[in-house]
């Protein structure tokens, strides 16, 4: 396990940010979305141009509070004390969307197998589930370039983007955004399981799709399964509560 720094945070609200964020990690950890010490989450913070991302080269399951890294928007470091690391293929995609939409709080990439392989899928994401069913037509797409660190990239995925909040990058994996953490948690969960889900149907034989009707009726009704605090809230705080019983140590 990592070191936690004891570097102090400058305010509660910063510290409470780093605490979510943390847990986060921690909970993508417990659910194997990790990727060694690959993939990024990113929060911004109450501090204008301040945003949080894990140290490069720590695991998601060793991340801490007081591990992230402050850095502004175009990925420097703020808190010279925190001996880690940047990725810049972290944050170059990241600080893009974090500067040019005020609604995207919370960024998640991460290269599971199923959501690469839907990205990597001549069709992507499919009707042929519950979950597919829940973002069908909320999702975008964009060609694969290479490795994220090229900022002239930046014009083509906000085109691509366009007023969605879940870009699938071809042959790569998913990039998606929140108005909170937790909202971006529980787009990211059920982007997962669509993607799951998808993957073991298409393995076994050919998929019975669901009617645009059908879909346009489900999302209507969707709403109608949430519970009071905000999107992604409950489930993201059930999830804490594993994280818990396993290591608190991502609270220091």
């Amino acid at each position: 396990m990592a070191t936690a720094l004891k570097t102090a945070p400058k305010t509660d609200a910063e510290w409470t940010a780093r605490q979510q964020l943390a847990a986060c990690y921690r909970v993508f950890a417990m659910l194997g979305w990790d990727e060694m010490i690959f993939n990024h989450i990113t929060v911004k913070l109450d501090e204008p141009g301040a945003f949080l991302i894990n140290p490069y080269g720590m695991h998601f399951s060793e991340v801490t509070a007081s591990s992230l890294v402050k850095v502004d928007i175009d990925g420097n470091k703020l808190d010279a004390d925190n001996p880690w690391h940047v990725n810049r293929a972290g944050f170059v995609q990241h600080s893009l969307f974090h500067r040019e939409l005020a609604d995207a709080h919370c960024i998640i990439h991460t290269h599971t197998t199923a959501t690469v392989a839907v990205c990597s899928l001549e069709g992507g994401l499919q009707p042929i589930n519950f979950y597919a069913c829940s973002v069908m037509g909320q999702l975008a797409y964009h060609d694969f370039e290479g490795v994220t660190v090229r900022d002239e990239e930046g014009p083509a995925l906000l085109t691509s983007l366009g007023n969605k909040r879940i870009m699938m990058l071809r042959n790569h994996g998913p990039v998606v955004m929140g108005k909170t953490l937790p909202d971006a948690f529980i787009k990211y969960w059920v982007l997962q399981r669509a993607c799951e889900h998808q993957l073991a149907t298409l393995s076994m034989g050919k998929p019975i799709p669901v009617a645009a009707k059908v879909i346009a009726v489900h999302q209507r009704d969707i709403g109608q399964t949430s519970i009071p605090g905000g999107s992604g809230a409950a489930e993201f705080a059930a999830m804490v509560r594993k994280v818990d019983k396993i290591d608190p140590s991502w609270r220091d």
